[in-house]
């Protein structure tokens, strides 16, 4: 179980976490959705007890993310949205000295490489490897443990469709066994129909709750949704004229259902 009361955080004057309240329990997903900015890594942080809330209370597992942080963090694994590893270590290599760390069974390791692709490059350094495969190997290390609480940031930005789907795969079978999952997107199309719970975090305060069957119909969220493509500058489009489409494609619901419009008279006469 996750349980946040109250949480606030500040950088100087910037006001990061405004009262953040929430819970989320035991075998299920909690998604936890919002734009950039929005406080969901600096909550899922303290969270971790990877920096400390300057107000307010967060426990995981029962346990205070301050006041007993060991035992807090024993009951969670962590996935950052890029997790970094020695260059000269391998993944076998990564995957046996967290289990040491752990105190998890090496014979583990094994098992874990198989679930995430990754037996064929069991021994090859973890500087060579591909971002997609360095979030593959982050999600080895974040089930390594077995631990009852999930906490995934910004989890599919790097994994091809294929994994981002096996990814979602895992969290559900994870949940199932009755751990508590909570995950953090901005890209809430890719997410939509996985989760129990959705919660539209928006200036460090959860906003409301989304409906997580419905996530690509909420554009009014100020989401981008993960399937979205965003004008870019080039062929035609000026570096301004792009950034306008992208603002308005950003706060319109008629981004859900953007088409081509058909061409007019007045464009069909345009040179080519």
């Amino acid at each position: 179980m996750i349980e946040a009361d109250s949480l606030e955080k500040s950088y100087g004057k910037k006001k990061v976490l405004r009262g953040i309240s929430f819970r989320a329990e035991p075998s299920t997903i909690t998604l936890f959705v919002g734009p950039n900015g929005a406080g969901k890594s600096t909550t899922v942080k303290v969270l971790a007890g990877l920096i400390r809330a300057n107000g307010g209370v967060a426990r995981v597992n029962g346990f205070d993310v301050v006041s007993e942080r060991i035992e807090a963090q024993r009951s969670l694994a962590y996935l950052s949205q890029s997790p970094s590893f020695h260059p000269r270590l391998t993944c076998l290599e990564v995957l046996r000295f967290y289990a040491g760390l752990r105190g998890v069974a090496k014979a583990r390791c094994e098992s874990m490489l198989e679930l995430t692709g990754l037996t064929e490059v069991a021994r090859l350094r973890t500087g060579k490897l591909s971002g997609g495969m360095r979030q593959r190997l982050g999600l080895a290390l974040l089930l390594l443990a077995d631990a009852p609480v999930l906490l995934l940031d910004e989890p599919g930005l790097s994994l091809d469709p294929a994994w981002r789907k096996r990814l979602q795969e895992t969290l559900h079978f994870e949940a199932q066994r009755g751990k508590t999952v909570l995950v953090t997107t901005h890209l809430i199309a890719e997410w939509n129909n996985v989760a129990d719970r959705c919660l539209l975090c928006r200036d460090g305060e959860i906003e409301r709750e989304l409906d997580p069957t419905d996530l690509p119909h909420n554009f009014d969220a100020g989401i981008v949704p993960g399937s979205a493509r965003v004008p870019r500058a080039g062929f035609g489009v000026s570096p301004k004229q792009a950034l306008d489409q992208a603002q308005l494609l950003r706060k319109t619901e008629k981004f859900a259902n953007a088409r081509t419009p058909p061409p007019t008279r007045e464009t069909r006469a345009l040179p080519r």
